[in-house]
């Protein structure tokens, strides 16, 4: 009887939907606008008002870094559910000039005052296993900071105190806020405040939450960022503000210290890639799970997705099979590769991708898979891209890891820290378990695709477990069924739950299958024959961000979320 009404329920809100959307002359049914199409420069964010801070950049002369530093900035204030300089930030850069791309891994690490044993004792206290979500154990050093100072370092072109401008100005005056992110707020509210610090009086009104539409200041923010515009990255890691940091974090039973931030460094990556179909996908190398997406192309590769056709439960099933089968490894392997060997190179084999692909039954979904067995060879979120006159382009994530991060706001500076140290594992033996001064297992992943050796897209699809599984779908939509860049992104996705996690769960059941409600109720009840699981989720399926260059016609095409707040803009 439960399935007969799920069934139901899903096939009423697809014709909900369907009479819902409206008539467009040209394009696929389910698009929501056009691309925005541009022959100078391209941005595309999660903030309107953001999207309008990089076009500014750009104009006045800055380069596409200029433009992802500024809005990232930005974004920090009028995104805190998502991003921050309290959180990590990952890059991929296309410079035109060397033709080359250029990968950094701006995440933090572990406390070097917290050992294993130290926190195996925190966690008895909470009568816990696993790192909780909030508070002072899940904090690692931000990255972000270094991220941005490191990107202009290289590849800037104004003034740092000109690129942070603009974030400063709206904190000091105020902005708007945006629907979708006064809604995430009011829901961060009682559950954050309870923590150490000055939560409620940064983030809150008289303590509520801002409505949408409502002016917003965050004056400490400001103070924040012209500290760096003045100073540099120095006065966040080695001066004032990591002084600041070090005592209240001492006062209030937390463990990171100045040291921590004295040591911090970002690290500049190779991009690694596959080739699907002609076209090279390059993500960045663990920490970071965005291998997880090559894998599952590099086992789609040997299916013909185009003639099983877009949503056909034929397609789905082989798409939803092939991310258990990368997850299993996800757990298995990826960790930071100063702590445990990775074997990239072997997990990234169209070898190895056709021996898991043997694994799939193609009419019957898997409950379980086993972890491969790769060769060693010895020896929440934000994500913004942004386009320039020049031809550089970045692809860029940024992040606190669950939404607001951990709660804990240090007073005086406006910011929140993330919680991505939940993220470490605390069984013993595994690559990804917790140490001192180790990179947690990061989520947040930029992606970017070159066709020929030239740019062709950089995009990204926020959301935690999603990003990978949000990226195939993007490539498969672009690639395999003809989609053009916006309508890409709005076509009806899908997500599984329950695989493996880096954190030490394990899949037994076969995990469920959330499906958008654009996906045909015959395709659901297929998959639901074939074994699968399937549920409804709202809200559960990331937000994506593209940019395609088209060096025919000399233009950018941009696309945005639909299911946010975003623009994509050009000029």
């Amino acid at each position: 009887m439960h399935l007969r009404c799920l069934l139901l329920l899903a096939f009423c809100c697809s014709i909900q939907i369907a009479f819902a959307q409206p008539d467009r002359v040209t394009g696929r049914t389910f698009a929501t606008r056009s691309e925005v199409i541009a022959p100078h420069g391209m941005v595309c964010t999660s903030v309107p008002l953001v999207t309008q801070i990089g076009i500014e950049i750009l104009k006045a002369g800055g380069s596409a870094v200029d433009a992802a530093i500024a809005c990232n900035a930005a974004l920090g204030l009028m995104e805190p559910t998502g991003s921050g300089m309290g959180g990590d930030i990952f890059a991929i850069v296309w410079d035109a000039k060397t033709k080359k791309l250029h990968g950094l891994n701006g995440s933090g690490r572990a406390p070097l005052g917290l050992s294993y044993e130290q926190m195996q004792a925190e966690l008895k206290k909470l009568d816990r296993k696993t790192i909780p979500p909030h508070g002072m154990l899940p904090i690692s050093v931000p990255g972000c900071v270094d991220g941005w100072f490191e990107l202009h370092k290289k590849f800037g072109r104004l003034p740092m105190k000109q690129v942070l401008q603009p974030a400063i100005s709206y904190a000091t005056e105020g902005f708007p806020v945006s629907e979708l992110v006064a809604y995430y707020i009011d829901r961060s509210v009682p559950i954050l405040s309870k923590q150490p610090g000055a939560f409620a009086e940064t983030f809150t009104i008289n303590g509520r939450a801002p409505a949408k539409g409502e002016i917003f200041k965050n004056p400490a923010l400001a103070h924040t960022l012209q500290l760096l515009a003045e100073k540099g990255r120095d006065a966040f890691y080695r001066g004032e503000i990591a002084e600041q940091m070090d005592k209240f974090f001492a006062a209030n039973g937390g463990f990171l210290r100045k040291v921590d931030f004295e040591k911090h460094t970002s690290t500049w990556d190779e991009p690694v890639s596959v080739n699907y179909r002609g076209y090279d996908v390059f993500e960045l190398p663990p920490n970071g799970q965005g291998i997880a997406a090559l894998q599952i192309l590099n086992i789609l590769e040997g299916f013909d997705l185009k003639s099983l056709g877009y949503n056909s439960p034929q397609a789905l099933h082989l798409m939803i099979e092939a991310k258990k089968l990368a997850f299993e490894d996800r757990a298995k392997f990826y960790a930071d590769p100063a702590f445990a060997k990775v074997p990239v190179a072997e997990l990234l084999s169209k070898k190895y991708a056709e021996e898991r692909r043997k694994l799939i039954d193609p009419k019957r979904a898997a409950k379980r898979y086993d972890a491969g067995n790769p060769a060693l060879q010895q020896g929440d979120t934000i994500y913004l891209t942004t386009a320039d006159k020049e031809g550089n382009m970045v692809s860029l994530i940024q992040s606190n890891y669950r939404g607001m991060g951990s709660g804990v706001v240090v007073p005086g500076l406006g910011f929140g820290f993330q919680d991505r140290g939940e993220l470490f594992d605390m069984n013993a033996g595994s690559a990804n378990v917790y140490a001192p001064g180790k990179r947690p297992f990061q989520t947040i992943i930029p992606a970017f695709v070159l066709k020929d050796g030239k740019p062709w897209l950089s995009f990204g699809v926020m959301g935690g477990a999603m990003q990978p599984q949000g990226h195939v779908q993007i490539i498969c939509n672009l690639i395999d069924f003809g989609m053009a860049l916006q309508e890409a992104g709005d076509a009806a996705r899908w997500q599984h739950e329950g695989s493996s996690e880096p954190t030490g769960e394990r899949m037994a059941d076969g995990g469920y299958v959330n499906l958008e409600r654009g996906v045909p109720y015959e395709s659901a009840r297929e998959l639901m024959n074939m074994g699968h699981s399937i549920r409804l989720d709202l809200g559960g399926y990331g937000g994506y961000q593209a940019i395609m260059r088209d060096d025919k016609q000399g233009v950018y095409y941009g696309a945005s979320e639909s299911r946010k707040d975003g623009q994509a803009a050009g000029y």
